[in-house]
């Protein structure tokens, strides 16, 4: 299994997983280099995968349907376009002859989901979980996505976390103002510099990396709760850190 970023707007990434003869793909937010993509490879297109219902995650998926030999899945309690197969927390499906399980992730948008391949420790987690930020609070409350990174948190160190915006470098310079004296994320901001200098993605990340450098899964360390603190948490538990911080970062 191969998995492939095709870029897309301005800062997307839709996520490609292809067997050599078959793909899926992850939040086609425009349809144009996924068919540029299918052109040049001659590959069938199995499967669309839909977290959240956000017009840059769903804005080529009906563009794609004459491609399309298999469905559509997406969130059970969100509008995308339809027909597709909707999908509620626990449920799994087999796309390339690989299980996929999924997590219901709300606090970005109410319904958002998140697949999980296990074989391959692979994480498609939309814009719940970015590599060291998380996602804004459009339609769920800080209680509702402090769970849901806690249960993204919870996969193997080993999990690869392919979310779908490349804020990476932004992301770990409100990490520096959180955590000033974290040296992994210093030495992962200097990589991700490097990266994208040389026009690569930073992406995908890891659980394990984002335990140690993203200040949104880290709301029990001592050094970021004392931040926290400073910008107006009212207590110490993980939903007081992390309300202040994302309140912090939509100010940063």
């Amino acid at each position: 299994m191969d998995l492939l970023a095709l870029p897309a707007f301005a800062d997307n990434y839709i996520w490609l997983l292809h067997d050599g003869q078959q793909a899926l793909v992850v939040d086609p937010g425009d349809a144009a280099p996924v068919l540029a993509w299918l052109d040049r490879t001659g590959f069938e297109l199995a499967a669309i995968l839909v977290t959240h219902h956000h017009a840059d995650h769903v804005g080529g998926v009906d563009a794609l349907r004459s491609r399309l030999t298999g469905p559509v899945y997406g969130p059970a309690r969100e509008k995308i376009p339809t027909p597709f197969l909707p999908l509620s927390e626990g449920d799994e499906i087999k796309v390339l002859g690989q299980p996929f399980s999924v997590f219901e992730v709300p606090g970005h948008t109410a319904g958002h989901i998140a697949y999980w391949q296990r074989q391959h420790k692979l994480l498609f987690c939309g814009d719940t979980l970015f590599s060291a930020g998380c996602g804004r609070l459009f339609e769920g409350t800080p209680q509702q996505m402090s769970h849901s990174l806690a249960k993204l948190a919870a996969l193997p160190g080993d999990t690869r976390v392919c979310c779908t915006h490349e804020y990476t470098l932004s992301n770990l310079r409100f990490a520096a103002a959180v955590e000033p004296a974290n040296g992994d994320r210093a030495a992962h901001e200097a990589h991700c510099r490097e990266q994208r200098a040389a026009d690569v993605p930073t992406l995908p990340s890891s659980i394990a990396l984002e335990l140690r450098i993203n200040p949104f899964l880290r709301c029990t360390e001592p050094a970021v709760v004392a931040a926290a603190r400073g910008r107006g948490a009212a207590a110490d538990d993980p939903v007081s850190v992390f309300a202040a911080l994302r309140e912090w970062k939509n100010q940063f």
